[in-house]
């Protein structure tokens, strides 16, 4: 498509952006429904829910960049497109709850550290497995500062 007929369908190249911003989400949100759901949310829940995003996000730098950084100087997402983030986000709220994680500043550790994870991963193992690998292990850390019971996903170190 030529810029011409694709401004005919977007009033500018932020909208475009925000389009495809809600479109990321909602794209996230089509995979975790393919995830089937746990009997009971746990370590290995958790661990399943930062694989999902894990490998979503590292699918599709550009996407991932769009969707979870501020790279593209001057978009910010509309009030409209932010509410398909929020809705994944309740999503991963509500199955942490499930696990006893409740506190909002555990919530803000648990998006910091897997976030994290992908961001290393994209800028230090791209294509590869290294912090992936190390997925488990950071599950059973959280788990085991924020007091998540269960089984550890990796043995005692």
């Amino acid at each position: 498509m030529r810029s011409p007929s694709l401004y005919s369908h977007f009033d500018s190249k932020n909208a475009i952006y925000d389009a495809m911003f809600a479109q990321g989400w909602v794209d996230l949100s089509d995979v975790f429904d393919a995830v089937p759901p746990p009997p009971a949310a746990d370590r290995r829940t958790l661990l399943a829910v930062a694989e999902t995003f894990f490998d979503f996000a590292v699918a599709d730098l550009p996407r991932y960049q769009l969707m979870n950084q501020r790279t593209i100087p001057g978009f910010r997402p509309s009030k409209e497109a932010y509410a398909a983030s929020v809705a994944v986000y309740e999503r991963m709220r509500v199955l942490l709850a499930g696990g006893g994680v409740r506190a909002q500043a555990d919530l803000d550790l648990w998006t910091a550290i897997v976030g994290g994870f992908v961001d290393q991963q994209l800028a230090n193992d791209p294509g590869g497995s290294r912090w992936r690998g190390q997925l488990p292990r950071l599950v059973d850390m959280y788990c085991d500062e924020v007091g998540v019971p269960g089984s550890r996903l990796r043995g005692t170190p």
